[in-house]
């Protein structure tokens, strides 16, 4: 099986980003803890990289993930911690991109 490595891109409405961010991070710890998953975490922008960078901006955070296998992914997907999650930060985002891949 392949691993699998997903890119998602969460813009929060203004000013909500940090909001999302606490509920994401409190749910860490049971995404990291599900059968499968290798790399499971939030990033922002780093500052001071100099004018090569696109940053994403100050209401947008990426989440990197490293998955043994999609279904290891599709069970996460699925599970009811996810569920829970998704539904409290609904309110907050303004648009999510979700980047499933393998490697090449």
């Amino acid at each position: 099986m392949s691993l699998i490595h997903v890119v998602a891109v969460i813009t929060s409405k203004p000013g909500m980003r940090q909001e999302i961010l606490r509920a994401f991070n409190s749910n860490t710890k049971a995404v990291r803890a599900e059968d499968g998953c290798i790399e499971y975490g939030a990033t922002v922008d780093a500052e001071d990289v100099g004018p090569f960078q696109t940053k994403f901006g100050e209401d947008t955070f990426v989440v990197i993930e490293k998955w043994k296998s999609l279904p290891h992914l599709m069970a996460h997907a699925s599970s009811e911690h996810m569920k829970t999650y998704a539904a409290k930060t609904k309110p907050l985002i303004a648009s999510h991109v979700i980047h499933v891949l393998s490697s090449a």
